[in-house]
């Protein structure tokens, strides 16, 4: 028993530690919602230059990536297979470390998981980051897949929609995970990581019959963790579908 616990134990920092989870607690500052619910202008503002800017970062990056592969490609000292393994590592950064681009604090935490009240078939804490780092790996060959059918470029519609897919899926990161908005939370999960994974998948399929063959197992796990939110958002008030204006709260 004392093996199996070490054991589970050291999987459980692995995995952690590979995907940038915190298990420990996080200091948060205090705050109080207006008794009239307001709507967060300045938050919504802030959520929305976020992603842009972060889109546009991770298409500059493409971008380079397309001029380094070309002249990789042209030159033929260079094994053909090199243009492959970087663009392999690049997906890979973006797929499991896509929030280095954004703006917004993108913390992956346990903490509002944790601490909320959960329908009694939510997952446990541990299945998020072992399903995302599989999830990582699977958007990985199934990006390859795509830049190979698309004569190794970079921007096309498919990868540059994969690119907006992991940017607002950052962005609903921040709403729920960090400032633990509930609510907000609720339509960003649906119409942003959940939508946009479908046309990527759907785009990639075109592509690549393979390809989106394998991102689809993606589509049905933000497909439960769609619903969970929903869950978590009902069980936990059901405060409005939009970030409220918060005020923090001074210790007396």
């Amino acid at each position: 028993m004392m093996n199996q616990s070490n054991n589970s134990g050291i999987i459980e920092q692995f995995v952690n530690t590979v995907m940038g989870v915190k298990t420990g607690k996080q200091e948060h500052s205090q705050i109080s919602v207006s008794t009239k619910p307001e709507i967060d202008i300045k938050a919504v503002l802030v959520y929305k230059l976020g992603t842009i800017f972060q889109i546009g970062t991770m298409i500059g990056v493409l971008l380079g990536m397309e001029k380094l592969v070309t002249l990789i490609d042209n030159n033929s000292a260079i094994p053909s297979w090199v243009s492959t393994f970087l663009t392999g590592l690049l997906f890979a950064v973006f797929s499991i470390r896509s929030r280095i681009f954004s703006l917004l604090d993108n913390t992956r935490s346990r903490q509002t998981y944790d601490q909320v009240i959960r329908p009694k078939w939510a997952p446990p804490p541990l299945v998020f980051p072992i399903v995302w780092m599989m999830i990582a790996v699977l958007r990985v060959i199934s990006s390859v897949l795509v830049w190979q059918a698309m004569n190794h470029h970079f921007l096309v519609w498919p990868l540059i929609l994969f690119v907006v897919h992991l940017a607002v899926g950052d962005t609903w990161n921040t709403i729920f995970t960090v400032e633990r908005r509930l609510g907000a939370a609720v339509p960003v999960v649906i119409f942003g990581p959940w939508l946009s994974a479908l046309v990527v998948t759907a785009l990639y399929w075109q592509t690549n019959p393979y390809a989106g063959i394998i991102l689809s197992f993606s589509c049905v796990w933000l497909t439960v963790a769609a619903v969970l939110v929903l869950r978590i958002w009902q069980l936990n008030g059901s405060e409005p579908l939009y970030p409220l204006k918060r005020t923090p709260v001074e210790h007396q």
